[in-house]
């Protein structure tokens, strides 16, 4: 969960309104086309609504939206600049404005929009400023949506919140084609969804999270996040990966998270925390502060295929058998350029993994080039059980797998990898952070018969 804190960036006065809508360009050819294309539609004029007028409209806007859900009708909002603060949704809204030129602002009053137990909620076409507020509790988001059944936002612009840009809680619909940037917290919050989805949007420079998709308690989610731009997200609260990932799922289970482009995140660029039945798929991550893509602690089912990750601490962890994260496949990425530096001192063994698994899994035909530390890690401590790693090319890393081989461990199945510049030996096993063998790869497995170690080649 999000931490409920203050605000993160300066509020700013109305001087952010200065800049109003030349009366040319709202009688412009694309105001009137605009409002030809939405045949049946309102025009917010027609209740009074003055776009460029300095004074908050949020009573106007009450009683235009009110009637337009009473009757079931759409409503235009032509370019300009529109002053809102405390606004609170009808149960059906189909809002619409000129994408870049309508533009509603908070005024600072209590909350900007909120929509609670409502039908559907469509809007497209419209930036919301936050001005960087101040958003009262216990709201988390500029756009807050309570228990909406379907929600549209479509090419629609939301920067400067206060807090997160859009939250949601126990939402169902899509948020496609969008722009969060500059929210305090996280760019898109959802809690409890109901077959979201989150496609194509750019979500850039907030403070603590990307897109999260979390859960009060571990259940099926189903929210689908895909196509997304994510870059420059902070951790501004701290922490150790609470905060300052690019997308991340928690507690919410069948959740995929496929074929997004994820840079200069603080921590991961897709974190998973205890979400079963996880798909992390052809994901592009660069330059991730901590661990680039991870499922870690309770989780059951884990499918992470096709990514490329580049330049990050760690590559893919597949981690915490001894929380119950277990059952996963981790096929065909790419990971690159693996640094011993992290955004923290870290536990031992240390930054500078490729990929690591522990339990249930297969990892098969990866390929890890410029690891600092390992290749691969097969296991931690007594926490390793049933693992396949066949046909990874692993590549200048000082040891190419780590092979736990402590008291209790299960087996472990390593063969036909091609190892190449590993100094310290390409397959070498370990007790905690400790090697006790030498290069199995050369040696044999000796008494260690919990492991089959056969046709790899080291270079």
């Amino acid at each position: 969960m999000l931490n409920r804190r203050g605000l993160l960036f300066g509020a700013t006065g109305f001087s952010v309104l200065a800049p109003t809508i030349p009366s040319a360009v709202l009688a412009s050819p694309m105001s009137q086309s605009g409002t030809a294309s939405r045949r049946g539609a309102v025009d917010a004029t027609t209740f009074g609504i003055r776009p460029g007028a300095f004074d908050d409209q949020s009573r106007a806007f009450s009683r235009m939206l009110q009637s337009a859900s009473d009757t079931g009708t759409p409503v235009f909002l032509p370019p300009g600049i529109y002053v809102v603060s405390g606004l609170s949704l009808p149960r059906r809204v189909w809002l619409s404005g000129v994408p870049g030129a309508t533009r509603i602002i908070y005024g600072g009053d209590k909350h900007m929009i909120l929509a609670d137990d409502a039908d559907r909620i469509e809007l497209s076409g419209i930036v919301f400023d936050g001005a960087s507020r101040w958003i009262d509790e216990p709201l988390q988001g500029l756009l807050h949506f309570r228990r909406v059944r379907e929600l549209v936002m479509e090419s629609c612009d939301v920067v400067g919140s206060g807090r997160s840009g859009i939250a949601l809680e126990r939402v169902g619909g899509r948020i496609e084609h969008c722009t969060v940037s500059r929210a305090a917290d996280a760019g898109i919050y959802s809690i409890d969804a109901t077959r979201l989805n989150i496609s194509g949007n750019r979500i850039s420079d907030c403070a603590n999270g990307g897109i999260l998709v979390h859960r009060w308690q571990t259940g099926d989610d189903g929210t689908m996040v895909t196509g997304n731009r994510v870059e420059r997200i902070l951790a501004r609260n701290g922490g150790t990966g609470q905060f300052g990932n690019g997308i991340n799922a928690f507690r919410a289970d069948n959740v995929m998270i496929s074929n997004n482009s994820i840079l200069d995140c603080a921590f991961s660029a897709v974190r998973a925390n205890s979400s079963s039945n996880i798909q992390i798929v052809g994901n592009s991550a660069t330059r991730s502060g901590e661990t680039a893509i991870y499922a870690e602690f309770a989780f059951e089912g884990a499918v992470i295929n096709a990514n490329l990750v580049d330049r990050a601490a760690n590559g893919i962890s597949i981690v915490n058998f001894n929380e119950g994260g277990r059952l996963a496949s981790c096929s065909g990425n790419v990971v690159r350029n693996l640094s011993a530096k992290g955004p923290y001192t870290p536990a031992p063994p240390g930054f500078g993994i490729g990929i690591a698994v522990e339990a249930d899994c297969a990892a098969t035909g990866n390929v890890v080039e410029n690891a600092s530390l390992y290749g691969m890690m097969i296991g931690w401590g007594e926490f390793m059980r049933n693992v396949v790693a066949t046909g990874n090319v692993i590549r200048q890393a000082p040891t190419g797998i780590a092979v736990s081989v402590a008291q209790g461990v299960g087996s472990a199945v390593i063969t036909d990898n091609l190892i190449e510049g590993a100094s310290n030996g390409a397959i070498v096993g370990f007790e905690w952070t400790r090697s006790v063998t030498g290069d199995l790869s050369k040696d044999g497995v000796g008494g260690y018969t919990q492991l089959t170690v056969d046709r790899n080649r080291a270079s």
